[in-house]
């Protein structure tokens, strides 16, 4: 059974703006060390998927960059790669008008390989997943298409695809982002969304997509192709479990607030999405920095800093007498003497001056903090010069000069 891989990393992200003014949403850092699109192309490894292709659009520089130094492991004598298509007007004058259409533009590549099954994946989302055990379960249904679903609060729908299934699991409704959405029977609470992710018979899948291709429509998988595909072949919902022992985590990191929150999940003493699992790693790219520094200072001020508590620090770091706690720092921060980092996210070479104070805050690559200045504390003046969200999280775009 040939399988590859094709993942969507072509979307502008603007609901996370200003970390994607500059690149597009999977090139994002997380985790400190990793880029969204990591956990994507780790699960296709991790599962015995090894023909990949990325397709980017949008302000994709630093993705591609990201992925020829950090995805060159796979043997392309042994037929195995991770390939990047940016988008280039295959079919007509149009770029990509949606997650259909930019599969659509790329069928010559299905040609090349006549894989008999498609996986189609985003490269914006945070989970770890066996796609063995989808596969498998897609060959067992005799599936035209399977979709991977988790269950949440019927408050989300408004953000995600909702499937309703009988009992076999085959779906039987489909509705992108509904506001009054079909509960699961027995739960009123909580439904079923699709986790944006879809196994395809490919032969199948083509036409399908060359029909939608041929209409007006907006081009789109959740939108589009799903719904029509539910009504005339064989549609199945995967009910999504990860596998490991933390057990199902997923994550659309779509907006600030999300993404802030998926982080500091990361934080926790027992997280639900573990980091630090031996029998499914985490790939990226990773430069050569040297290692972590903590310094204590003089303890006349009647404080004793020089300490990182519930964090997840990186190396090159250095903190020179300042503190930093339940916070993420990439490599290359530095923190001086006497300032203070509380639940924040910063980013790569980003230097926090003596006495500063941050707290609530994702501050973007190579930013400046002066000493002494006080960010996280009064929602109202922070929002003069940075964007602040809703829930109060402060977000300083990169080489921002302050």
């Amino acid at each position: 059974m040939k399988v590859i891989a094709m993942i969507l990393a072509g979307g502008k992200g603007e609901r996370l703006y200003p970390l994607t003014r500059d690149r597009a949403k999977p090139a994002v850092p997380f985790g400190a060390i990793y880029r969204i699109i990591d956990f994507s192309l780790s699960n296709c490894v991790n599962s015995g998927i090894r023909k990949i292709y990325v397709l980017t659009q949008y302000k994709s520089l630093s993705l591609t960059r990201h992925i020829q130094h950090g995805w060159n492991i796979l043997p392309n004598k042994l037929g195995e790669f991770v390939h990047v298509i940016s988008a280039q007007q295959r079919i007509d004058e149009h770029w990509y008008r949606g997650t259909a259409d930019a599969v659509f533009q790329n069928i010559y590549t299905l040609e090349q390989e006549r894989p008999d099954l498609v996986l189609i994946l985003a490269g914006d989302h945070v989970y770890k997943m066996d796609y063995k055990r989808l596969i498998q379960f897609h060959l067992d249904n005799k599936a035209d298409l399977t979709i991977p679903v988790i269950e949440m609060g019927k408050g989300s729908s408004k953000e995600f695809g909702v499937v309703e299934i009988d009992q076999s699991y085959r779906i039987i409704g489909f509705t992108e982002k509904p506001p009054k959405p079909e509960t699961i029977p027995d739960k009123p609470g909580s439904i079923l969304v699709s986790m944006g992710i879809y196994v395809f018979n490919t032969e199948l899948m083509v036409r399908r997509l060359i029909k939608d291709a041929k209409t007006d429509s907006q081009h789109d998988f959740g939108k589009n192709i799903v719904p029509s595909m539910v009504k005339s072949d064989r549609v199945f919902a995967f009910p999504f479990e990860s596998g490991s022992k933390e057990g199902a985590y997923w994550k659309d990191v779509g907006t600030i607030d999300a993404y802030f929150e998926a982080n500091m999940d990361l934080l926790s003493p027992e997280p639900t999405f573990d980091l630090f699992d031996p029998d499914w790693p985490i790939y990226t790219h990773e430069e050569s920095y040297p290692p972590i520094k903590i310094v204590l200072t003089d303890k006349k001020r009647g404080k004793s800093y020089g300490i990182a508590l519930n964090s997840i620090i990186s190396p090159g770091c250095e903190i020179k007498g300042g503190k930093v706690g339940n916070s993420l720092l990439s490599p290359g921060v530095k923190v001086e003497a006497y300032a203070e980092v509380d639940s924040s996210i910063l980013l790569n070479e980003v230097k926090v001056g003596k006495e500063a104070q941050i707290r609530r805050t994702i501050i973007d690559k190579g930013v400046r903090i002066p000493d002494g200045i006080k960010i996280g504390f009064n929602v109202e003046e922070d929002a003069k010069k940075f964007t602040v969200t809703e829930s109060g999280i402060v977000v300083i775009p990169r080489w921002i000069r302050m």
